[in-house]
């Protein structure tokens, strides 16, 4: 069966469930201090459901909402939100979430695409850096051995959205396999 395009019913209830689970996933990373993100998780699972532009509609959502009440500089973030959206959309279209194995294979190369997008906003507004304490002493760490900006902020990028990306995937997949076959077929076209 082939995914909907369309906006339904059941795609419009969608987004704002993801973008709830996505504000609940970051915010409880912040208020733990988790050296995670954890605000991708509503994103990814609804590109599994719903296909890659309903992911990415999900991701920005949450940036712009996020944006709107706990800080501006999450606007600019909903591009990473959106390619992670269609990456884990064509992804899941490609087979990639048909087992454990390819689900981190999935959130590793989702990591990419969100380490490759977020790097240039990192450099223009935060000096490289993430505001994360792992990738941050990772940066600091590679500029103290004259490591160039851009490649340094890659790392600092990286060895975040490893961890938080797969992570990221892994709930949403097991959010996935545990709905109801029912509700997963809802979202395709008859």
């Amino acid at each position: 069966m082939e995914r909907s395009s369309k906006f339904n019913t059941m795609i419009l209830v969608l987004i704002p469930v993801a973008v709830g689970i996505n504000y609940a996933g970051k915010f409880f990373a912040e208020l733990l201090k988790l050296p995670l993100w954890l605000d991708s998780i509503g994103t990814v699972l609804a590109a599994m459901l719903a296909g890659p532009v309903v992911g990415g509609i999900s991701g920005a959502i949450n940036n712009i909402i996020y944006g709107l009440t706990m800080g501006p500089i999450s606007f600019i973030y909903a591009l990473t939100s959106i390619g992670i959206g269609v990456a884990a959309g064509l992804l899941y279209k490609g087979k990639m979430f048909e087992n454990a194995f390819r689900a981190l294979i999935s959130g590793l190369i989702i990591a990419l695409v969100a380490t490759v997008i977020s790097v240039p906003i990192n450099v223009i507004f935060w000096e490289g850096q993430t505001g994360n304490v792992w990738g941050d002493a990772l940066f600091a760490f590679l500029r103290s051995k004259n490591v160039g900006i851009w490649l340094a902020s890659f790392f600092d990028e990286l060895v975040v959205d490893l961890v938080d990306k797969v992570l990221t995937v892994y709930i949403a997949f097991g959010i996935f396999k545990a709905l109801p076959k029912s509700l997963v077929s809802s979202f395709r076209e008859e």
